[in-house]
């Protein structure tokens, strides 16, 4: 197990450092800390909780993930992806409820690192990723409204078609002044990067904009533009550890809510440290990488913080600025605290409007449109798979969307393995081929009379039974041997062993022979271990169709010979 290997990794790191490279390292930490100042407090804020417990996340979780991850310049914190399950979380459970989700959390993602189950995070289908990640970014999208927009509502409803038909309702007491700062907002952000790819246009569109909201606040009497410190108060001190009360009620009724953060978590960082692996030329553990991630989700909520997982936008940052070791991320993580420390009471003075121009933004580039235009030309089954976890993601929930959506991919996937799986019958003549369990002779090989071969191409499992059910109950005759020809079977599940089980049983009872041909390794053990060989004999087990036939005139001219000397008697 390779769970403490982040010594020896850093031991590695330091083994050729250099003031260049430190210096690279503390330069890329800045800009990544600067980059990742106004994106926590967003995150925060729009997850319900406090801004400060944004940053407290990204100060955590980006220590702990670059100092044990598997990837060397991964950064971890507070994404997008997390704001509409902890939002729903912290309604239904309170904070409380999300600390104990997010352990919970932490904990799955270390069993799945500790039994080495990363790379199989990687095979949940794309049109899964892009359906609950587009979904999220409309539902930030629609969180954003009343703050955009200066509304001045009562209460904002949870669900999606209520908050909009909210909005419309609602829409006449638009604030032109705060929609001004949000509008304004979007513009800096999106037109920062003309004139600077260092600065993040984030921050600019904060600094810029705070300092526009306090100028009119205090000389041109303007209030009604709402700021941070209007609706929240701020600590910029570290918070204590609290260990939080937990019951298996809570557990229990928190678990769903958890696998959806350790899923999402799971995804996201790795995706995130592939794509850095695409840029640096390195190579992540991905294994590490989770156990870092669930190390980082247990520890950070101790201390108020929400869920963190790898992020993608701050680690190409910090890729594009230099970074190249875990130092930067340290470095990072070091700058947000120094910022929570002796800056944070500005951050009274933001205003919401402003935050919520950030995160249009956010799910602006969070949306994948572009995929999910080039997914809808696909075959219908991905479209539905898309579509279905997109809607459910939108107006239910996104841990039933992740649900759903995966029991769909997998029905689907095994109707096309089903459909790629044939079953023939052959009793005349049959093809030897060079196949895997053939030898050299390429002459088809005629078949006895009283000789028939099932020829079985694909792998055998649940998702074929009836087929095979089907093709069994068509044949109306008794041959004398049935050769069961399995080739082309890469595996076999219990169905398939229970299904063959049958067949042998009822060939038993009508007399009929069984012999298995070209069984490979891997079937040879499945069958073997459920006690298959014990109905078929171990002698009725051929290597290839040569043998398989051979041993079945064999067997026919014994017969005959039996026959004959029964008639002569």
């Amino acid at each position: 197990m390779k769970f403490f290997e982040f010594r020896p990794k850093l031991c590695t790191v330091f083994k050729d450092y250099s003031k260049a490279t430190f210096s690279s390292d503390l330069m890329a930490g800045i800009i990544v800390g600067i980059v990742a100042l106004p994106l926590a407090i967003a995150f925060g804020i729009a997850s319900g909780v406090a801004p400060e417990k944004g940053i407290v996340t990204a100060i955590i979780a980006g220590f702990l993930v670059s100092l044990l991850g598997g990837s060397r310049v991964q950064i971890g914190g507070p994404t997008g992806a997390f704001i509409v399950i902890v939002y729903g979380i912290i309604q239904q459970y309170g904070e409380t409820g999300l600390i104990v989700a997010t352990i919970l959390a932490g904990a799955l993602l270390i069993l799945l690192g500790l039994f080495r189950l990363g790379t199989i995070i990687k095979f949940i289908p794309y049109p899964i990723v892009v359906g609950f990640t587009s979904g999220i970014a409309l539902t930030i999208f629609t969180t954003q409204i009343k703050d955009l927009f200066g509304l001045t509502m009562a209460e904002v409803p949870a669900d999606f078609a209520s908050k909009w038909g909210a909005y419309m309702r609602d829409f006449s007491t638009i604030d032109p002044w705060a929609t001004g700062v949000g509008v304004l907002s979007i513009v800096l952000i999106l037109l920062t990067p003309r004139f600077s790819k260092k600065i993040p246009g984030s921050l600019v569109a904060i600094v810029v904009m705070t300092v526009v909201v306090y100028l009119l606040r205090q000389y041109a009497g303007i209030t009604s533009v709402e700021t941070i410190g209007d609706r929240f108060s701020i600590d910029s001190a570290l918070p204590d550890a609290q260990v939080p009360a937990m019951s298996w009620e809570m557990v229990r009724g928190l678990m769903p809510a958890a696998l959806t953060i350790a899923v999402l978590g799971a995804i996201e960082s790795l995706l995130s440290a592939t794509v850095a692996d695409g840029v640096t030329g390195d190579r992540h553990d991905s294994n590490q990488e989770l156990m870092a991630q669930g190390i980082a989700n247990m520890v950070t909520p101790l201390f108020g913080g929400i869920p963190a997982t790898g992020a993608i936008a701050r680690t190409m940052t910090n890729i594009n600025n230099g970074g190249r070791t875990p130092v930067a991320g340290i470095i990072h993580a070091v700058v947000l605290l120094l910022i929570l420390l002796f800056l944070m009471p500005l951050a009274q003075y933001i205003p919401m409007a402003c935050l919520a121009g950030v995160l249009v933004v956010v799910s602006y580039n969070m949306s994948e449109w572009r995929s999910f235009r080039a997914l809808m030309k696909n075959p219908k089954p991905d479209v539905a798979v898309l579509l279905v976890t997109f809607l459910l993601t939108v107006f239910f929930d996104l841990t039933v969307a992740i649900e759903v959506g995966l029991v769909i991919a997998c029905l689907l996937f095994m109707k096309r393995v089903a459909e790629t799986t044939n079953i023939s019958v052959v009793r005349d003549e049959v093809d030897s081929g060079r196949g895997a369990d053939t030898s050299v002779p390429e002459e088809p090989l005629s078949l006895p009379a009283g000789v028939e071969v099932y020829e079985i191409d694909g792998p055998f499992f649940f998702g074929i039974a009836n087929k095979f059910e089907e093709t069994m109950a068509q044949l109306g005759d008794r041959p004398a041997v049935r050769i069961i020809r399995m080739r082309r079977v890469p595996f076999i599940d219990s169905t398939g062993i229970h299904n063959l089980t049958i067949l042998c049983r009822m060939s038993r009872r009508e007399r009929i022979h069984i012999i298995l041909s070209g069984v490979n390794e891997q079937v040879h053990s499945a069958l073997e271990k459920a006690g298959f060989y014990e109905l078929v004999g171990q002698e009725n087990i051929c290597s290839h169709i040569d043998l398989a036939v051979a041993k079945a005139r064999e067997f026919m001219a014994g017969r005959e010979t039996e026959s004959g000397g029964t008639a002569r008697d």
